[in-house]
């Protein structure tokens, strides 16, 4: 592991391309305007040094100075508290145990079912879009309910939330004009000018497929 640290003179994110979980994480770097080095490696290719940072061969991976981090929601929160401006976490104990629940609950329930869609057999993969939707539909009311979800600020969740969301229509997940609400949130936060930054040229290539595919 010292050798690939030792290697790295600025904090460097190794993440894949088109990854949800890698985006998030590079659209927190982008909202803290961190000074990194992303470099950009496929899964399927992932690197035998970096098995030394990461035993279980996952993505994304942080490097800065002597540490070695995996596991995007341990990644964002380091670069939370790395980076103090803007705080994405709420300051009180209470609300900010709340963010983490809710983190929590959207990879357990949304996030898991993308997987199933990107990863999973034709049979499987189409139960989960079949079951992402309805989710997400059920949970209308908390997308109407603030300006951002469940706030009025822009927090560690929409960070969450946005990567997952923009995906939907490019993986055969469309949702009805009655969830107007999912969709103005949706454009609120992928039209920041930071989640536009996080994005690498194979997630700008996979939007301009589907947009060609779509008209």
């Amino acid at each position: 592991m010292l050798n690939v640290i030792n290697r790295k003179s600025i904090m460097t994110l190794f993440a894949d391309p088109i990854c949800h979980y890698s985006h998030r994480t590079r659209f927190v770097m982008s909202e803290k305007n961190a000074t990194a080095e992303i470099e950009f490696i496929e899964a399927k290719e992932f690197p035998e040094d970096l098995q030394e940072l990461n035993p279980y061969g996952t993505l994304p991976i942080l490097v800065d100075r002597d540490l070695a981090l995996f596991n995007s929601r341990i990644i964002m929160e380091y670069l939370d508290e790395r980076f103090p401006h803007p705080p994405l976490y709420p300051v009180d104990p209470v609300s900010r145990a709340r963010s983490r629940l809710l983190i929590h609950r959207i990879d357990q329930d949304w996030y898991t079912l993308m997987d199933d869609v990107i990863n999973a057999g034709e049979k499987k993969a189409a139960k989960a879009k079949k079951l992402l939707r309805e989710n997400l539909i059920a949970a209308l009311p908390l997308f109407s309910a603030n300006k951002y979800f469940l706030s009025d600020d822009f927090t560690l969740v929409d960070a969450v939330l946005a990567p997952l969301l923009w995906r939907l229509p490019m993986y055969g997940i469309e949702l009805p004009k009655e969830a107007k609400p999912i969709h103005d949130y949706i454009k609120l936060v992928t039209s920041r000018e930071t989640f536009q930054d996080s994005m690498s040229d194979a997630e700008r290539d996979l939007y301009e497929s589907y947009t060609l595919m779509s008209t």
